[in-house]
């Protein structure tokens, strides 16, 4: 009991401590609204080795983007969609690091939104899906966690289409 407790509010500590990378005021759940992660399935070792920067992949949430390691991707409500800057910056770039990709033309695996770049905070290649940049989250510790949905009601997990997850 007391390690469910303990974990409850690491979580919410982290939470907290992510609330200078949203624009809004109001701090959501992350997980099932009650801490927790949300379950997710784990990719497989054959669907790591593709060499796809981003590609699909099976959730509690349904189907979603992930990166080449299976790690989720999430959008920031607080970028503009297609522009050419993300707005993560400091604390929040360190929270939420951006998708990087070595290719103008990244290759992806069972996504179907339009895929770009940008020049990124740091001036690598940040990957982008339906002029959305795309994040990764500190908070996720495993292929398939999805721990950032909805932080700070700004952070999203996409659709296989762009499509984000809740908002």
């Amino acid at each position: 009991m007391r390690l469910r407790i303990a974990s409850g509010l690491a979580v919410a500590a982290l939470a907290v401590a992510l609330a200078g990378c949203s624009s809004t005021a109001t701090d959501a759940p992350a997980g099932d609204g009650y801490g927790a992660p949300i379950e997710t399935e784990a990719p497989t070792e054959d669907s790591t080795t593709t060499g796809a920067v981003l590609r699909s992949a099976d959730s509690g949430l349904g189907e979603i983007v992930v990166d080449g390691e299976g790690m989720t991707v999430y959008m920031f409500d607080s970028d503009t969609q297609g522009g050419d800057a993300s707005t993560c910056e400091g604390q929040c770039a360190t929270n939420w690091p951006a998708v990087t990709t070595d290719s103008d033309q990244p290759a992806v695996e069972g996504v179907t939104g339009e895929v770009g770049t940008i020049t990124g905070v740091d001036g690598s290649t940040q990957v982008t899906l339906n002029g959305w940049p795309l994040y990764s989250f500190a908070g996720d510790a495993a292929a398939g966690d999805t721990n950032g949905q909805g932080v700070n009601d700004g952070w999203w997990v996409l659709t296989p289409a762009g499509e984000k997850i809740g908002g």
